[in-house]
Order: structure tokens, then sequence, then C-alpha cells
């Protein structure tokens, strides 16, 4: 498959989340935030595996009291992928995560109190070469900003942000990002888009308490993809109501329409209809299953009928058409016959071929397409 369009990115001063690069151009990344108690060790460090195998590239801890940060310090020895600590209001807890070894701190400047408290983050987060992130919400605004506006806003939000980087260009700190977050789409974008034109620094995207599962991933891939769409935005984090491995899913998935990432089955599938001749939706939903484990960037389809079906396998590497019998196409020429029994077995053994054969350099380049419609 083509693609001719290309995403102006804003550009942005870069900063590095451990080994993750963030702005200047660099890939948008995908994180999310353990809902585990921290002070379960055991369990954060499965939840942190499992977000890692769902291709997360940096995850958020909370770290709510000293106990949790000494968690953090334990936890912190058994994974090996950049994370960032969730801080609120108390000083000591930032300094302590930054000697355990964290690679971003979630911190409000304005928050932490008198400012030899939030000298002292800064200057650890300088020495050991940390960046902030400024994390603005519009469910938690200063007071005085909730009197001023009557409600929260995009000026307000924006207005509570500019405060924070106020503060840390006083103390000549500049390795941060920010995110300003709403519920409300509209609010979210308007906020950011007006903040993307008088900052530098990398943004940090996400609809905050967007909602379940279903409809945290609508609010969330219209608001994000609205501001991707305009070049803005660095790093993404899909907030759902749900197992956080369906954050990395949903988050890849926006990326991989606006062909920001291509990371992963890119899985196109139709409603179905009575024309099909194998069950589509059934066939869909294992090959999900089966195939979760590959990071290999690939597109994958399956056509349902003869209306659509040879017209898109002949376009991509591994297309399947239904039929009478259905018929499986390799570098968009027929192939072979396949029977409904055994089709997803079939299906997964071609397109695991096709990755490897793009991953030994036997494919000629392009991109591997398989399609479900």
């Amino acid at each position: 498959m083509i693609n001719n369009h290309k995403i102006e990115r804003r550009k942005s001063r870069r900063i590095m989340v451990g080994n993750v690069p963030i702005g200047d151009g660099a890939p948008v990344s995908v994180q999310s935030m353990t809902n585990t108690d921290t002070c379960d060790v055991d369990a954060t460090v499965r939840q942190i595996t499992a977000l890692k195998n769902a291709g997360a590239d940096i995850i958020r801890v909370s770290v709510p009291d000293m106990e949790a940060a000494d968690a953090f310090g334990k936890i912190r020895e058994q994974v090996n992928i950049p994370l960032i600590s969730d801080i609120h209001f108390d000083y000591k807890i930032a300094l302590r995560v930054s000697e355990l070894g964290v690679d971003c701190l979630r911190i409000n400047p304005g928050n932490i109190g008198r400012e030899n408290r939030v000298r002292a983050v800064v200057d650890s987060a300088r020495d050991h070469g940390i960046p902030i992130r400024i994390g603005v919400n519009a469910g938690s605004l200063e007071k005085d900003l909730q009197k001023k506006y009557g409600e929260p806003t995009p000026e307000a939000l924006v207005e509570s942000a500019m405060r924070h980087i106020d503060i840390l260009d006083r103390l000549n700190f500049q390795n941060f990002k920010i995110s300003l977050k709403a519920s409300e789409i509209f609010m979210t974008v308007a906020a950011y888009r007006q903040l993307a034109r008088q900052i530098e620094q990398p943004l940090h995207l996400g609809i905050t308490e967007a909602g379940g599962a279903r409809a945290g991933a609508v609010k969330s891939a219209i608001g994000l993809g609205m501001l991707l769409a305009d070049g803005i935005g660095d790093t993404i984090r899909v907030s759902l109501a749900a197992d956080p491995v369906e954050e990395i899913k949903v988050g890849f998935d926006i990326l991989k329409s606006l062909h920001l990432r291509n990371k992963g089955i890119n899985l196109i599938a139709c409603p179905s209809c009575s024309r099909q001749q194998f069950d589509v939706i059934g066939t869909v939903n294992e090959l999900e299953s089966r195939l979760e484990d590959i990071q290999e960037s690939i597109d994958v389809a399956v056509i349902g009928c003869v209306v659509n079906g040879p017209g898109e396998a002949r376009e991509v590497s591994v297309g399947l058409t239904g039929g009478s019998p259905n018929l499986l196409y390799i570098d968009g020429k027929p192939d072979h016959k396949v029977s409904n029994e055994g089709l997803v077995d079939e299906l997964e053994k071609y397109i695991r071929a096709a990755i490897e054969r793009k991953k030994s350099g036997d494919d000629d380049g392009s991109s591997i397409q398989v399609r479900v419609s």
C-alpha cells in the first residue's frame, strides 16, 4: 500500500526518558501507567513486563509515599524499560526515587511548596540527568484559576502550565515536557494548540479520565488524532478504565492509522455480511490473539467475499479472498486454495513466513500487507 501523506511534525526540543528520545522528530512514543499497588513489587513487575511485551516504550508508576519510593527501587532493579515516577506534593519522594534510578519525574513544581524544596528537586533532576514532566489537569487546577475562569477552560490550563514553566525557567532548567489534560476533547485540543505555539518543549498528549475500554478508546482516538494530525505531540498515553495493556494497543493503533508508527500488526477488518464465505469476525479475533507477539511492521488483511477480495488481495503480500473455495494470494498473485477448516492456522503460517522473509532481507523491502475485509 502506498502512503503519500506525511504529517509535518511540530519542531520541539529533544529530551531523553531513559533511552527513549522524545521530541525533535523522534518517533511518537507510547506509554501507560501501572494500576497495581506499587508496594506490591511482584504484582507491579508483572504488570510492567506485560506492558513491555505489548510494546510500551515508557511506563509510569505512582509513588504516593516513601514506602512506595523504596518499593520503586526494588521494581527498578527488576525491569529494563524507562520508568516515570508520578509524585505529588512531597519533594522528598522525588529526591529518593532520583537516587533509585527513575528516568523521569512527573511532578508539578508549583505543588511542591517553598522555593528551596522546588530547587532541591530541580537540582537533583539536573544532577541525575532526569527530565521532569509538568502535568496540568483540568480536575486539579489552582483555586485562584478556578475562581478567575469560573470553570476549567483551555486558557486556564495554559496559564497553569506557564506558571510551572516559569518556575523551571527561573531555575534554568529546560529538560522538561508538558501535558495539558482534560476529559473534554475540545478543551484539551484547544489547550495543546495554544501552548504548542508558545513553547519549544515536547508535549505529552492524553485525554484524561477518558472512560472505559470502548468509549475511552474512541475519545482518545478523536482527541489525540486531531492533535497528531496537526503535527502536535511527542509522546502519548491513552487513559482507559481497563487493563493498561489495552492502552498500549489503542495507542499504537492510533499512531498506525496516522502512519506515525509502524509497529506490530495493523489488522483491517470489515463488519462482515451475508456474502462472507467464512467467519470473518471469528477469524479476525483469533488472528489478533495469535499474532500479539509480533513487533515488526505488518498490515494484515483477509477478505470475506469475492466483491472486494481479489482487488484487495492483489495489493498485499498475503491476502485471502473468501469464495468457493477461498483463495490465498502471495505477493499479489493467486497461490493456492484454502478450506474453512484450519483457515487461521494457514493464515498464521504464511503471515509469519512473510515476516521472516522481511527480517532476512529476502523481501523486496515493501511493506508486508495482509488485509481483512
